[in-house]
């Protein structure tokens, strides 16, 4: 269960102000239909981060267990970097007339935002390090613990949010979290 409560903390600190968690705002205020954007980015999150935790399963078995300690270990730490910087959208998803519906132009646009993302990127780190099953559930949670709530109150909440928390101190949190995780890798 660390594994599942680690990823589910990392993942949802490390959505709060990034470009997907921008999508699900821009897709709530868009389309005002919550049930078929939250079911899309779940739907997405779960295809996305099980390839993911695939090929982070995929790196454990062919690397050296000293090679992989030091991949990790340096992995972590770039995305504490990483972290730090804040995502734009740049809003090119949302332009065209949704041909598959809500709901698939959700799954759709999410799935491809979230390729390269630092949550996906994340997940594979994790799932290399922690059994992937448990990685996988608890990115997917992450991802909705802070998407479903965007898309459910949109913009009051993110103006609420927004106002009483500052993302430098999210974005702090979730980085230092990360060097933690990249010392521990390289420490062994």
């Amino acid at each position: 269960m660390e594994a599942f409560f680690l990823s589910t903390g990392i993942v949802a600190l490390a959505e709060v102000g990034d470009k997907t968690q921008l999508l699900a705002l821009v897709l709530a205020l868009r389309f005002r239909k919550p049930w078929p954007i939250v079911l899309g980015i779940l739907t997405a999150t779960i295809v996305n981060h099980a390839l993911a935790g695939a090929v982070g399963a995929w790196v454990t078995f062919q690397l050296d267990p000293r090679v992989l300690r030091w991949v990790l270990g340096l992995s972590f730490l770039a995305m504490a970097v990483w972290i730090l910087i804040p995502d734009k959208l740049d809003g090119e998803q949302t332009r065209k007339a949704p041909r598959l519906g809500v709901y698939g132009t959700t799954v759709l646009s999410f799935f491809l935002a979230e390729m390269g993302d630092k949550t996906q990127i994340a997940t594979i780190m994790l799932a290399a390090q922690y059994n992937p099953y448990e990685v996988v559930a608890g990115t997917t949670l992450g991802m909705m613990l802070a998407d479903a709530p965007v898309v459910w109150l949109g913009e009051h909440m993110t103006r609420l949010v927004t106002q009483r928390v500052s993302m430098r101190v999210v974005h702090g949190v979730s980085a230092t979290v990360f060097v933690a995780l990249g010392l521990l890798a390289l420490l062994g």
